[in-house]
């Protein structure tokens, strides 16, 4: 086997971090919201959670992503 990073990872990116994170967060106040039967927790906890997606997409077009110039692969 070479050292060549010939896959650049399973998204160990800031952009793809930030994106599961708040995925997380986001669906952990909404099942809270749910089981408490709070709907506007539960309404916070979708949105949060809808965010996700789209700070990670952000931050990938700022060159935060697996191949943008901010990001700095780290060694394995």
């Amino acid at each position: 086997m070479s050292n060549t990073l010939a896959d650049p990872g399973h998204g160990h990116s800031p952009a793809a971090w930030a994106n599961v994170l708040l995925m997380i967060v986001g669906l952990s106040i909404a099942t809270v919201g749910l089981f408490v039967a709070n709907w506007p927790v539960l309404i916070v906890g979708a949105v949060v959670f809808i965010i996700g997606p789209i700070v990670g997409f952000v931050m990938k077009k700022a060159g935060f992503g697996i191949n943008g110039p901010k990001y700095q692969p780290k060694a394995h």
